[in-house]
């Protein structure tokens, strides 16, 4: 089997799940164009907890975790099934690093399945999450990318979901199509580091920018195994959609080994 790209998607809001816009034609396109996976490993922006879990259960459900949005956004179900043994071969790659195996607990969010919506509407591949541990620092998460990168050449897609610039603070609702100067900045240094050397992602750590790009780290760290993943591969990932939403939201998406239309 071919080796499978990886992605990252910055997702935006849930109610992309529901809309066709620039990004969600995007993300359909990459699902006609990828060559299909066998599996999805997912690292989600909104699993972010004191360990590092993957989902283990057959069926895993789909989880609505926002609130304030249209009844048909919590109607919706993506009922793709899970994959334990997908879950055992991570655990097994990433030791001596410990996992917990979820077998009843999580499922899958909207980080995940707002985009799989678009990318597989189906629901007819398997799916996996992993958490994203608040108790690491940047480079286990970096180097937990570089241990999962085989999982490229046993068909399974990476996926990372978050956001580069996540500032829900600083939200300008009334500007769509905007992005603030140090929004651009800081987006822009997390482009050219990725295709320069993704391997050295914790250098835009330094960034005057940060603080208020990165926020908190959540919305950011699945890059961090993007980055990991590209490191053990290709060494660099391309930048394929570049654009920014109500000032403080980059929906910058990259890809390590494949160069969309």
């Amino acid at each position: 089997m071919s080796r499978i790209p990886a992605l990252f998607i910055g997702h935006g809001s849930p109610m992309n799940t529901l809309e066709e816009n620039q990004y969600t034609a995007t993300w359909e396109a990459l699902g006609q164009n990828l060559p299909r996976p066998k599996a999805i490993l997912a690292i989600s922006a909104h699993w972010f907890i004191g360990s590092t879990v993957v989902t283990a259960m057959p069926d895993p459900r789909t989880i609505h975790d926002f609130y304030g949005f249209p009844q048909a956004l919590f109607d919706y179900e993506y009922p793709a099934s899970g994959a334990p043994e997908l879950a055992a071969r991570v655990a097994e790659l990433i030791k001596p690093d410990w996992i917990g195996q979820d077998k009843d607990q999580w499922g899958l969010d909207h980080g995940t399945w707002s985009v799989l919506a678009h990318m597989f509407p189906e629901a007819d591949i398997p799916v996996v999450q992993l958490s994203i541990n608040a108790m690491k620092p940047f480079d286990y998460h970096l180097r937990l990318g570089r241990k999962l990168a085989p999982l490229r050449d046993e068909g399974v897609l990476i996926l990372g979901s978050g956001n580069v610039v996540h500032n829900l603070r600083l939200v300008q609702w009334g500007k769509p199509d905007f992005g603030e100067d140090w929004a651009l900045d800081f987006d822009q240094a997390v482009v050219d580091q990725m295709a320069a050397d993704a391997g050295h992602l914790s250098q835009v750590l330094s960034h005057p920018a940060l603080a208020r790009a990165v926020p908190t780290p959540d919305h950011f760290l699945p890059l961090a195994y993007i980055a990991g993943v590209a490191a053990e591969g290709e060494g660099k990932a391309e930048a394929f959609l570049q654009s920014y939403t109500m000032g403080s939201l980059s929906m910058t998406c990259f890809s390590v080994g494949m160069t969309p239309a």
